[in-house]
């Protein structure tokens, strides 16, 4: 662990403590709020991984995933608005494009905050944004189904297709603009508190200097599958944080459950974090998505445990029982490829 690691993970916790969690029933019903986006500005957390150079932690990657457990654990719809922002910086930090001058060392402070809108990549050979070049810059026409933070971004990296089969990635403003417009807010069964909606392109032109990686599909597709893979560290934060609540509870038999359960949980993510640390990334991705199906069978016994202990009581919207049932169930499917969905559904019927 790096010098900086123990202050930036006790900022996460504070961050969690006196902001996060004593706002999420609120953040879940009605939205994540500006002022709780400023507070994760302000705490640090999102320079984690950035370079030194430009104002980041340059933390490694257990202490990253400390502070996403953390954070999700506390409010899942603030943590999930917040987890976009870390693919744009370690993007950044990797491009030799002149956007990496103008945007890194303002990502990596706090000062901006990044959306990402290319998820529907995965759909290849579907394209559902296309990009074209245009004098001095590109043009993004299509819809992306999917967009995290609107409203509370200030920038977003975005992917499309080019016509030769390359994956193109580039910023723009994170408001609406010619050629730029979001959807009505999605209305979701879990995190509606993200302001998640899709957005319409119809010629949205960027100028050439804000595109930050052009690759062929294969290239980039190599590189991104194995990421989902592993379980999204998430996905434990959420489940302590129902066995919190069933150490709570009061009783012999809800302590007794938190205590297995909480062994199940850190077995299954000492694995799972012994894989990323100690297996080439796209190696064994058998024993990962077996390890991540683990994991989704113990967030789904904490969440359920947390409401059985709380009984009706635990329906009420202002429980937190019930929003980490549905935190958990929307962990699931969040990043859910072909091959991830397989082998859950070969789990379930095992």
């Amino acid at each position: 662990m790096t010098a900086p690691a123990p202050p930036l993970i006790e900022a996460a916790r504070r961050l969690a403590d006196e902001v996060l969690a004593p706002g999420a029933e609120s953040a879940d019903r009605e939205g994540v709020t500006p002022a709780a986006i400023a507070a994760v500005k302000a705490s640090g957390v999102l320079g984690v991984s950035g370079p030194a150079a430009y104002g980041g932690a340059q933390a490694p990657d257990p202490v990253a995933r400390e502070i996403a457990e953390t954070l999700a654990g506390a409010c899942c719809s603030t943590y999930f608005v917040q987890a976009q922002h870390h693919s744009p910086v370690r993007m950044l930090a990797s491009s030799a494009s002149p956007a990496r001058e103008r945007l890194l060392r303002p990502l990596c402070d706090g000062t901006l905050l990044s959306g990402i809108a290319f998820s529907h990549l995965r759909a290849f050979p579907r394209t559902p944004v296309r990009v074209g070049r245009v004098a001095g810059g590109r043009r993004f026409d299509g819809r992306v189904p999917w967009y995290t933070g609107w409203g509370l971004n200030d920038v977003l990296l975005l992917g499309g297709v080019t016509e030769d089969g390359e994956v193109l990635f580039a910023f723009a403003d994170a408001r609406e603009q010619p050629g730029l417009r979001p959807t009505p807010p999605l209305r979701l069964a879990a995190l509606t508190g993200t302001r998640t909606v899709g957005l319409e392109l119809d010629g949205l032109v960027v100028p050439e200097e804000a595109v930050v990686w052009s690759r062929p599909y294969e290239e980039w597709a190599v590189a991104d599958r194995p990421k989902n893979t592993n379980p999204n560290p998430a996905v434990f934060g959420v489940a302590r944080a129902a066995l919190s609540l069933l150490e709570a509870a009061g009783d012999a038999e809800a302590a007794e459950t938190a205590r297995v359960l909480g062994e199940r949980l850190n077995e299954v993510r000492r694995e799972a974090y012994a894989l990323v640390d100690e297996v080439e990334p796209g190696e064994r991705p058998a024993d990962r998505l077996a390890v991540k199906t683990r994991a989704y069978d113990v967030l789904r016994a904490a969440t359920t445990a947390a409401i059985v202990a709380g009984g009706g009581r635990a329906f009420g919207l202002g429980s937190p029982a019930q929003r980490l049932a549905r935190e958990g169930l929307f962990l699931v499917v969040q990043g859910q490829t072909a091959d991830v969905r397989s082998a859950h559904l070969r789990a379930l019927r095992d």
